[in-house]
């Protein structure tokens, strides 16, 4: 009895204070607000949207877009290609009883165009893939050493890339100069974009020198690579041919199309703005942002190979 008049003296207090006294009723009042002032936020940004689309965007706007007028795929399997090692990895391939490879990643692809003088419109594409190898060697029972080799691979397809007269100048830092006439006599040239994933790595193997010896006297690969790929080694290639090297396969896939800068006219809707807001964990909640990840059920259980599809026996079902 005691216990129960003892709630009801402090709800009379919590109820006729200015102040909750409550804890609970603090929380509730706090979330109610924090609502309350979301939802007017959004009312007032959806308003806004509203007056900006009937004012700004009630015609079609004009706009400089990067228009695909010929694309292809190709998957190519690069085999026996060789690969160039730095003087201190050549050594170790001097010894060397067996190599696997590991990796193989692209650095960059060197890109020419050239137009048809046969076919007006369409324009020969020269492709040059740099390829970095991961590479591990076996000197004896004990652990390989990883070793990194660089490799290339020439492809050329024939695209459509339309025709076009007029040179294009764009406010670059390095703008190009008379010493670089390339630069300002091909402006009218279509752009080429490759894309393309990390090559599959099939195999390796060692090939021993054709005249059957090793000269130490060995090239730089300076002279036979740009710079920035050399840069991606610790050392110079050596490009020499009488000497052991290692040859590699691998599958490459790539999408190749080109590109010329067009102006289009387009019924645009509204600006692209951001509407969800950056998630992150804050320093009192660290498992917070983690918390809100998809468990990764896919990763755990990988997907099955499909099952074939049983003829069916004339009766239109299958067993």
């Amino acid at each position: 009895m005691n216990d129960r008049n003892d709630r009801n003296d402090r709800n009379r207090r919590c109820n006729g204070a200015a102040v909750p006294c409550c804890p609970v009723c603090d929380s509730d009042n706090s979330d109610a607000e924090a609502a309350a002032a979301a939802a007017a936020d959004t009312a007032a940004e959806k308003s806004q949207t509203n007056r900006r689309r009937a004012s700004q965007f009630c015609e079609p706007i004009c706009i400089s877009a990067n228009q695909i007028y010929d694309s292809c795929r190709d998957r190519d399997c690069v085999s026996d290609a060789r690969v160039y090692l730095t003087a201190c990895d050549q050594e170790l391939l001097e010894n060397a009883i067996n190599v696997k490879l590991k990796r193989a990643e692209i650095i960059w692809v060197y890109t020419n165009v050239e137009p048809l003088s046969f076919n007006n419109g369409y324009f020969s594409v020269d492709l040059k893939f740099f390829v970095r190898t991961t590479l591990e060697l076996f000197t004896g029972v004990c652990n390989p050493t990883v070793v990194y080799g660089l490799t290339t691979f020439d492809k050329r397809v024939i695209l459509f890339g339309s025709e076009g007269n007029s040179k294009v100048f764009k406010s670059t830092p390095t703008p190009g100069g008379c010493d670089t006439p390339a630069i300002w006599q091909n402006t009218c040239m279509p752009t080429v974009v490759i894309e393309t994933v990390e090559p599959v790595a099939l195999a390796a193997s060692i090939e021993e020198p054709s005249c059957g010896c090793c000269e130490t006297d060995c090239a730089c690969g300076r002279s036979m690579f740009p710079e920035n790929i050399c840069g991606c080694f610790d050392g110079d290639l050596v490009v020499t041919d009488n000497i052991r090297h290692v040859t590699v396969s691998y599958g490459l896939f790539s999408i190749i199309r080109l590109e010329r800068d067009t102006q289009l006219m387009l019924d645009a809707v509204d600006f692209c703005i951001p509407t969800q807001e950056c998630p992150s964990a804050t320093e009192g909640k660290p498992c917070s942002l983690f918390n809100d990840i998809r468990f990764p059920i896919d990763e755990f259980f990988p997907t099955q190979k499909p099952r074939e599809r049983r003829k069916s026996d004339g009766c239109g079902c299958c067993d």
